[in-house]
């Protein structure tokens, strides 16, 4: 007599933390089984068969763990199950080629996914906002860096605190400074015509006022303000 085959779905869970202090203190794992277990409970599959759990960041792809875990679904014919799509990766490229595998994979936090051309257009946009994300994520800290250094001083591993006293301050300086000799720039042709006229300082002021015309900071002129910008334009602090 032949043994009716098991027709209960089976299922492999892979998760993931990115670092060792996660691993070891289990924090997001037992979030990541939650997220397994409600998306499992209708479907007879849970528990499932085995769990693989790694520590690795999530633009790497070498994952050993992901391999062991790749490897079961095929010997047992299961499916994997991932808690929720950014703990697979942030990397377009990675995740179609896992879809590409072979590996049948669901997420907690999606609906099914259907299987060819459908389903893998899906998880390609799905994989596309979540690169989108660690792009941004990796702008705002770069840029965050840069504030900080020009506030508090370059980075430097070797120099005390990790920061040049001053680099900051002198960056910012430099930084002012090329502001306002772009600005200067800007106005070369106009302050110029105003000297042909014969226009006093106070006389220049008055008239870019008159005329809307800003000074670097958006303020109003004074005869102070172009007097600075004809020492920018000259070079020399011949203006008094």
């Amino acid at each position: 007599m032949t043994k009716a085959r098991n027709t209960t779905p089976r299922f492999i869970a892979y998760y993931r933390v990115s670092t060792d202090r996660q691993g070891q203190s289990g924090l997001g794992i037992e979030a990541q089984r939650e997220a397994v277990s409600r998306r499992l409970e209708t479907t007879g599959g849970y528990p499932p068969l085995q769990e693989f759990i790694e520590t690795e960041s999530g633009r790497r792809a070498d994952r050993p763990e992901l391999a062991k875990a790749l490897a079961a679904c095929r010997v047992y014919k299961a499916t994997l199950i991932i808690a929720k799509l950014d703990r697979l990766a942030r990397n377009q490229q990675f995740l179609m080629a896992l879809v590409d595998s072979g590996a049948n994979v669901i997420f907690g936090d999606l609906p099914d996914i259907p299987p060819g051309a459908m389903g893998r257009f899906m998880l390609q946009q799905m994989a596309a906002v979540a690169e989108l994300e660690a792009g941004l994520i990796s702008e705002r800290t770069k840029a965050a860096l840069r504030a900080k250094v020009e506030r508090d001083g370059q980075w430097d591993r070797k120099a005390k605190h990790h920061l040049i006293p001053g680099a900051g301050q002198k960056a910012a300086t430099a930084a002012v400074r090329a502001k306002a000799m772009a600005r200067a720039a800007d106005l070369a042709d106009t302050i110029k015509a105003m000297e042909r006229e014969g226009l006093s300082l106070h006389g220049m002021a008055a008239r870019l006022n008159e005329d809307g015309i800003p000074t670097a900071k958006g303020a109003t002129w004074t005869a102070t303000g172009v007097r600075r910008v004809l020492e920018r334009l000259t070079g020399s602090a011949q203006y008094h």
